[in-house]
């Protein structure tokens, strides 16, 4: 489990193809490693991703073909600035919001405003998650946990202050930046109770498309 907020900001050293799936590799002068194993959980961007190997200023871990269809790893590339939070300890202070680091769809940054002491950000989001996005609710963003202080229909807004700017890669954000979005898991949760009885009906997930994969490079060629 994480809390949404950022650690450190590291970059993406490399990503190694196999077969369907990339060895990533990140590397970050600011994250502490030492208490980093193998096996540990770091969340890269929002998304969960499991330790495989580890130094003094970078990790490894092995992205699979379903990560890179539903989230943002799809657009990254070599040099790609991401946001760092390890898993949360019983101990730590909780000052984001639950965050699993399971991204639920990919949105895109639609409208930037500058005012005098914040960014004004606009991100459309998948068409269905906007039931779970809700005025004053609380929303993850490449790993960020924000509030949202507008809805309308599929876009909502964010306000972004200068310090969220300087430590995390929304301050790298433009037009059309594409990014990872997880919503609020208590409204998962009620969704799923108020399904009651039908929850245990069974229901297909839509398979992985091998040419979304082949077309993003993916796949052996």
């Amino acid at each position: 489990m994480f809390t949404g907020i950022i650690q450190a900001l590291g970059n993406i050293r490399s990503m190694a193809h196999s077969g369907e799936d990339i060895r990533l590799t990140v590397s970050s002068e600011k994250l502490d490693m030492s208490d980093v194993a193998l096996g540990d959980s770091i969340a890269t961007n929002g998304v969960c991703l499991t330790v495989t190997d580890v130094g003094n200023d970078f990790y490894c871990a092995d992205v699979s073909a379903e990560t890179l269809r539903y989230t943002g790893f799809a657009h990254y590339k070599t040099g790609s600035p991401v946001n760092l939070e390890k898993a949360m300890r019983p101990t730590d202070r909780f000052g984001g919001h639950i965050v699993s680091g399971h991204v639920d769809g990919v949105g895109e940054v639609v409208n930037i405003v500058k005012h005098a002491a914040y960014i004004e950000i606009w991100i459309s989001a998948p068409t269905e998650l906007a039931k779970y996005i809700a005025h004053k609710g609380s929303i993850t963003v490449d790993g960020v946990s924000l509030t949202v202080n507008d809805v309308q229909g599929c876009q909502f807004m964010l306000w972004i202050i200068p310090h969220t700017l300087q430590e995390t890669v929304i301050g790298n954000y433009a037009m059309g930046t594409k990014v990872n979005l997880e919503v609020d898991v208590v409204a998962r949760y009620l969704e799923r109770l108020m399904l009651g009885d039908k929850a245990a009906q069974h229901d297909t997930k839509t398979d992985i498309s091998m040419s979304f994969l082949a077309e993003n490079g993916f796949l052996k060629r």
